[in-house]
């Protein structure tokens, strides 16, 4: 595990970039399971800014790591929120991108999106191997939409499966965890002081960290990153 820690959300996603742009230049394709939320958002409109003629885009496959079920254009959709700070301002060949079909019915679609992974990731050991996992982290310590009533979804053998978050009841469409450890490259964006608790807890290892799905996320052949803001670092020793 490494660990990397800068002052805000915006160095912690320039960080990420460079570190990312390192990875790609060795690879001629390259598999990335996107997240949602605030980090995701600051780190899209850096690549859009900064990056749009950096980043050889069209080498890059971009997949989703989980995705609400709601249409693509629902202000909720990760697609929809990579989309508009991302794709519609670089050069991503449609072709590239695999979204997940919120608007279909979570169940099957879960079956659907296991079959794009077969025909578009790499498969070892019998699992999807993503060059990279991008996932953040809830201040309920869940991860991708694995939450803490869910845990089985931790060890679950389909690919993808319907997640409920647990105070909407809201239905989601996630990668299970033996998808995510399978991984090359795990990678966690954390910020913001709601964070402080679980990132101690499970960085630390503390008793309290196997009752949050992120802590169970240690790629058994890939390598394992996080990287955060002083907020979310405030209490590790």
């Amino acid at each position: 595990m490494q660990i990397k820690i800068a002052d805000s959300p915006q160095i912690v996603a320039a960080d990420f970039s460079q570190w990312l742009i390192n990875l790609l230049e060795k690879k001629d394709r390259f598999t990335i399971a996107l997240s949602g939320g605030s980090t995701p958002a600051v780190l899209f409109k850096l690549w859009a800014n900064n990056y749009s003629n950096t980043i050889d885009w069209s080498k890059i496959h971009f997949f989703w790591g989980d995705e609400r079920c709601v249409p693509p254009s629902d202000e909720e959709s990760n697609f929809k929120m990579t989309n508009d700070l991302l794709f519609t301002k670089v050069g991503v060949p449609p072709s590239n991108i695999h979204r997940v079909q919120g608007e279909a019915n979570p169940t099957e679609e879960a079956k659907r999106y296991a079959r794009v992974l077969e025909k578009n990731v790499d498969i070892i050991d019998g699992l999807p191997r993503f060059d990279l996992v991008m996932l953040g982290m809830g201040g309920d310590g869940h991860t991708a939409s694995i939450f803490p009533h869910q845990m089985e979804l931790l060890t679950a053998k389909p690919w993808c499966a319907v997640a409920t978050h647990p105070e909407s009841g809201q239905k989601r469409v996630s990668l299970t965890g033996p998808v995510i450890n399978n991984a090359a490259n795990v990678a966690f964006l954390v910020t913001g002081s709601s964070k402080t608790e679980k990132v101690q807890s499970i960085l630390q290892k503390e008793s309290t960290a196997k009752n949050y799905p992120a802590a169970h996320i240690t790629p058994s052949k890939g390598s394992l990153y996080w990287f955060l803001d002083k907020a979310a670092a405030n209490l590790l020793s």
